[in-house]
């Protein structure tokens, strides 16, 4: 028996891979097919299933493609009502896989359909269980996103829901069983996840808090339900599409955007198809030349979640500009959550925009350094926090708002463009995504704080107010 789990960083998701006697399972595989098809042939394996755990809201699921190309089965927990050929199991019925067996245990409570898988190994021995966003590593899914569909489904309620799945189904299992969660820390469907992407079901009993033998139901969903924010509002256009299937398969969509256009078509098609320009190249590139109206989102942190933030039409067409041999790549991750719509990139990229006679612009940057001394001296200086809210609360400047990314176009009228303000993130990632968003805006009087907050804490700054972190429940 092989068990791997397959990591994509940039999605904090977690796809699985199992394996026994030439016949292998795929749990909650990601859009693109190749990963899966070719593991399966190193290994001499047949895929025999695509096991969903649930509808998934941040991301698009490669089931259906998977299953066309393998010949696989796709199978949901019950409940699942998928617009598509696929196989609705029953609650504790099994699935064979050469000598090892899998038991759907259905979980409601982040979704109504949310399943956990239960391995047993060749001696029908419990092994480990692929909780998709029933349980992540120190917490819980968040049980909030089908109301986003579903109106009438409530937080409290599925969250009731939740309790029960977690203390009839998984709880009892014994203490070595493996977790093997859909997510790590870094997505947006908890709260608090830990680093870790893996852990035994007694740790988890013993320092998730959501786990605590004693709690009562409703501390349960006082806790679960507590201090949640608005999801990336891509989140239930990517359920559509995981309930519906209507969507393309990777092949195309690289068909239609991997299309070099050189500086004059590439000006055309962005005017004539309404386009929004992704610049994805490194942070320190965009803001020393960059074209006027484009959006940075970097390639080197959580690309395609930003995009699903920030963009707010899903079939919104898309021109991109990344590093040289980074463009397919950049496609793909768009893809994952479901923006399809890529039709072109910038041929040799912004250097060969200049050279055409284009227009560029660059973003003022100030050191962490030099602005702590400009803040001490200048105390009305007009700051803005752009980190979210709980990173906020945590530690900030004393006096600077906080002034979320994540809900940039809500609050916007919020400013005014004759101000010059100075934004700062945690690291300075998202503090240029934002610059350049206010850019397109019209806002010109603005200036970037380099390394964030990270940076400004290494400095003689005094005027922070820090909070001790508490633990939530």
């Amino acid at each position: 028996m092989k068990v791997e789990q397959i990591y994509t960083g940039c999605l904090a998701e977690a796809a699985y891979y199992i394996e026994s006697q030439g016949e292998a399972v795929i749990i909650d595989p990601l859009r693109e097919t190749e990963p899966y098809l070719q593991r399966a042939q190193a290994d001499g394996a047949k895929i025999k299933y695509v096991l969903e755990t649930h509808f998934h809201a941040d991301f698009v699921s490669g089931h259906i493609d998977l299953a066309k190309k393998s010949g696989a089965t796709i199978v949901f927990g019950p409940t699942a009502k998928p617009g598509y050929d696929a196989y609705v199991a029953k609650d504790h019925e099994v699935f064979k896989v050469g000598k090892v067996s899998i038991e759907v245990l259905h979980t409601p409570g982040h979704t109504l359909e949310s399943t956990t898988y239960l391995l047993r190994d060749e001696n029908n021995q419990p092994y480990a269980i692929f909780t998709g966003d029933t349980l992540f590593m120190g917490d819980v899914g968040r049980p909030d996103l089908v109301q986003k569909v579903k109106a009438d489904i409530t937080p409290d309620y599925l969250a009731g829901l939740l309790f029960d799945s977690l203390r009839n189904k998984i709880m009892p299992l014994p203490d070595d069983v493996i977790v093997y969660p859909g997510h790590g820390a870094g997505s947006a469907c908890g709260k608090k996840m830990d680093k870790e992407t893996s852990s035994s079901l007694g740790k988890q009993k013993q320092f998730n808090y959501a786990l605590r033998a004693d709690m009562s139901k409703a501390e349960f969903i006082e806790a679960v339900t507590e201090g949640l924010v608005e999801p990336p509002q891509y989140f239930p256009e990517n359920v559509l599409m995981n309930v519906l299937g209507n969507v393309k398969g990777m092949d195309d969509i690289l068909v239609v955007g991997n299309k070099a256009l050189p500086p004059v078509e590439f000006e055309k098609v962005w005017k004539e198809k309404n386009a929004i320009i992704i610049d994805a190249r490194k942070k320190e590139n965009f803001a020393d030349a960059f074209i006027p109206g484009s959006y940075f989102i970097g390639l080197d942190d959580a690309f395609a979640p930003w995009v699903g933030t920030l963009v707010l039409d899903i079939k919104q067409p898309i021109l991109l500009i990344t590093e040289e041999g980074k463009e397919k790549e950049a496609i793909i991750r768009l893809a994952r959550v479901g923006y399809d719509h890529t039709i072109g990139f910038l041929k040799g990229g912004v250097e060969a925009w200049k050279k055409a006679g284009k227009k560029t612009e660059n973003l003022q940057q100030l050191s962490a350094h030099d602005f702590a001394e400009l803040f001490q001296q200048q105390p009305n200086l007009q700051v803005i926090d752009v980190r979210r809210k709980s990173e906020y609360d945590s530690e900030h400047l004393i006096d600077v708002p906080n002034f979320p990314l994540d809900f940039i176009h809500k609050h916007v009228k919020n400013l005014n463009k004759e101000n010059t303000y100075y934004l700062h993130c945690a690291g300075g990632y998202r503090s240029v995504i934002a610059s350049s968003i206010l850019r397109s805006y019209g806002f010109k009087n603005l200036v970037n704080i380099q390394g964030g907050y990270n940076a400004l804490s290494k400095t003689n700054l005094s005027r922070t107010d820090r909070k001790e972190m508490l633990t939530e429940l």
